[in-house]
């Protein structure tokens, strides 16, 4: 039986009538997005229609999920609230802070030794507010929720980038910062932007050696990494129903990856599939109910152009299997072009590692189409050339491949088993085979490939693609390789050519775990006890923040980005997980990664106090305790990755008032606000240009913030002379009473006084 299924069965009890009335608004048909949007409004039955990409509503989310690297913050500023439970059905993942290293074992045992105070704190966090607690080990976040949480038609939210992994259940799921999770948990409405919408067209069907990972990687390299940046993407057609639920999870997994708001199917045979194997028939049942209400209307379908704001065609009868990558997931190359393209571009050819699992492709469908490439390799005496990582996506996923001997074929190959859990995904991997800088190439099925993000090492040349791909990649240990063409020489001699990779959609014998790792919270969680010891290096209560106020003058430029600045960049995930329950600690690797476009160097800024050059956090830190404000000046598509709200509110802390871009990621700039601080985009674009190194900015109208308005700034340049740039926003009247009040918690708190 399902999680939570009398909140689910309200869902399809309130459908019928919202979405019939949302048609009546509107005046047209809909797409399944709109229909699960305009029957999650806070106000309920809708009254009017919303203009795409302008219009801020309040929504009311049925559920959210947080894993444990951004629950601990989520959860300190929730003990805030002032609240005794969360107000929706909530649980909280442990998968980020499990480093892959030996085998799952002893990673294991080894995290449960060092993290234990945090996993402590988050499971009585979680006891003590009714929230559902899944134990290290029991698997990845947006994998065990897409088997137990996920439903056609409706809506989450999760405090990570990849929560859109659900819309492959038919849900709106969208990836968060913590402090719109505390909003909801609060009981109150979340706000969005009412997203344009995008839509896929699928024909045809998925063959041999091309997976439901090439149909993101193909329209990743159509819409680029910003291209989908407030949009839904809705996927539709035939080639769509043709898919099974979880290879949808992967498509919609990877729209993170394309700065798409979510990414969603509508409900079908796949997914009513998907949800009898996972013991959830009764959500099946009561979905058949409102089958129509769960989909897009047959109007839209027939006639795309007229409903979405883009449509993409896709044939999956002639798609082509895909690599991505480097350091970008949107450099999409067609199998078979990329040897020519890598020597090109100076790419190692050598493959030293093939990873497969991670939220996106760690499925019991992804492992036997791996799989069945490895044991190709075990029974024809082909020694893998390159060493194999698995990452098993829950432990349901890992005691049934275990069970059917799937595993096993992985580890005749010498491949090493982690944890359930993300591991090299998101820079939790000890790499021993390799030291300091050393240029080399991975291939894994995941979905980020950022400089540094998987080992560290700035000159890891990774390349993403579908697990079986990344197989036949590392058995062959040659990027140029390609499985439908080329050949391999056995430890025979002899010439062997790998028949296409053949998955199994469900365990026929059906699924099977003995512990799952969950633990259900106490009826009456009050007479819990929290503790954060002063002392901890791992966790940190918060302090407010102090508003910055309508005056802001005499505020130095911290750094200039340049090019492309995401969140890793912003605040570097692998070894600083540990620290992402303590705000100063973490504070202390803040733009560490970021391009300083004077010089070209990472952490390396001039400190206008002393005329010095020094690491970014020392250097913000020497400001801050000079009482001087500061300014974070950025590029395109500037915090794209992932959710994590440290990204904004370690430089808060620090004591930067503002960041001014080109473009923000969605995440990103919805962070920003929620935290206190002026999140600005270049009227001019070139603009950008005029920022010199020893620059101070005067606000001369910030006493006028208001939405719509632009505000403006005085460029102050060393030698004396100004520039007076104009600047944008999207600040509504609420979001301009988050940065009235420091921060969106902060009005949280005053409303429940």
């Amino acid at each position: 039986m399902a999680f939570d299924i009398d909140m689910i069965k309200k869902v399809y009890e309130q459908i019928t009538e919202r979405v019939d009335r949302a048609r009546e608004v509107v005046g047209k048909p809909l797409t399944l997005s709109e229909k699960i949007l305009y029957s999650h409004l806070w106000e309920g039955t809708p009254n009017k229609a919303f203009v795409r990409g302008k219009d801020y509503v309040d929504f009311a989310p049925d559920r959210i999920a947080c894993q444990d690297a951004t629950a601990q913050m989520a959860l300190l500023q929730f003990m805030q609230a002032g609240k005794n439970k969360v107000a929706v059905p909530t649980t909280v993942h442990c998968d980020h802070l499990i480093q892959a290293k030996q085998g799952a074992v002893k990673d294991l045992k080894r995290a449960n030794d060092v993290s234990s105070e945090v996993f402590d704190f988050l499971g009585a966090v979680s006891n003590k507010y009714g929230i559902g607690f899944w134990k290290p080990g029991a698997g990845i976040i947006h994998q065990v929720v897409l088997e137990n949480y996920a439903f056609p038609g409706g809506m989450m939210i999760g405090t990570d980038s990849h929560t859109v992994n659900a819309g492959g259940l038919g849900m709106i799921a969208i990836g968060v910062g913590g402090a719109d999770a505390v909003d909801v948990m609060a009981g109150m409405a979340w706000e969005l932007k009412f997203p344009k919408l995008i839509g896929v067209k699928l024909t045809g069907k998925l063959n041999g050696w091309t997976s439901a990972k090439d149909v993101i990687l193909k329209v990743a390299g159509i819409l680029t990494v910003k291209g989908g940046t407030g949009a839904i993407v809705e996927y539709f057609g035939e080639g769509a129903k043709n898919l099974s639920c979880t290879g949808k999870g992967t498509i919609c997994n990877m729209g993170a990856e394309i700065g798409a708001t979510t990414s969603t199917f509508g409900y079908d045979d796949s997914m009513e599939r998907y949800l009898r194997a996972t013991d959830r028939a009764d959500i099946a049942d009561a979905a058949n109910k409102v089958k129509a209400y769960l989909t897009g209307d047959d109007e839209v379908y027939a006639n795309p152009e007229q409903y979405f704001d883009q449509v993409i065609e896709i044939d999956l009868d002639t798609l082509r299997p895909h690599l991505n990558g480097p350091f970008t997931p949107d450099l999409a190359t067609p199998i078979g072009e990329l040897g020519a393209k890598a020597k090109e571009n100076g790419w190692p050819i050598k493959v030293d590692w093939g990873l497969i699992g991670s939220c996106t492709n760690s499925s019991y469908e992804d492992l036997t189409r791996a799989a069945s490439i490895a044991k190709q390799a075990v029974d024809k005496n082909i020694k893998a050339k390159a060493d194999f990582g698995i990452n098993p996506g829950s432990e349901q996923i890992r005691f049934t491949a275990q069970r059917d001997g799937i595993l096993e074929i992985f580890e005749n190959l010498d491949a090493t088993i982690f944890t359930n859990a993300c591991g090299p995904c998101i820079g939790q991997w000890d790499r021993s085979d390799l030291k300091g800088d050393e240029k080399n190439t991975i291939v894994h099925s995941f979905n980020r490939n950022f400089s540094k993000r998987a080992d560290g090492n700035p000159n890891t040349h990774a390349f993403v693609g579908s697990p079986e791909m990344v197989a036949a990649i590392a058995i062959s240990g040659r990027l140029d390789f390609d499985p439908m063409n080329d050949t391999l020489i056995n430890e025979d001699g002899e010439e062997i050519k790998l028949d296409e990779p053949k998955g199994i959609e469900l365990p026929p014998d059906g699924f099977a775990v003995d512990d799952a790792g969950y633990i259900d919270p106490v009826s009456d969680g009050s007479s819990v006890n929290v503790s954060v010891s002063p002392t901890s290096e791992r966790l940190q209560l918060l302090t407010p923040f102090e508003p910055i106020g309508d005056e802001i003058i005499g505020a130095k430029l911290l750094i200039k980005a340049f090019g492309k600045c995401t969140t890793d960049h912003i605040s570097m995930a692998g070894p600083w997980l540990r620290y992402r329950g303590h705000l100063d600690n973490i504070a202390n690797n803040t733009l560490i990664g970021a391009i300083n476009a004077f010089n070209k160097q990472t952490n390396f800024v001039k400190n206008q106090l002393t005329g010095e050059y020094g690491g970014v956090p020392d250097t913000q830190r020497a400001y801050k305790a000079a009482g001087i404000k500061t300014i974070v000046v950025g590029d395109h598509n500037y915090g794209e990755g992932s959710s994590r709200e440290h990204a904004a509110m370690q430089p808060r802390h620090l004591g930067v008032v503002a960041v001014i871009v080109k473009s923000f990621a969605r995440i990103h700039e919805t962070n920003l606000k929620k935290q206190g601080m002026l999140g600005l985009t270049f009227d001019n674009e070139s603009d950008y240009d005029l920022i010199q190194e020893d620059d101070t900015f005067n606000f001369i109208d910030l006493n006028a913030f208001a939405p719509g308005k632009q505000l403006t700034i005085e460029v102050v340049h060393a030698d004396g002379s100004t520039d007076i740039i104009k600047v944008n926003h999207t600040y509504n009247d609420s979001q301009i009473e988050w940065y009235k009040e420091g921060s969106a918690l902060n009005l949280i708190k005053k409303q429940n006084v």
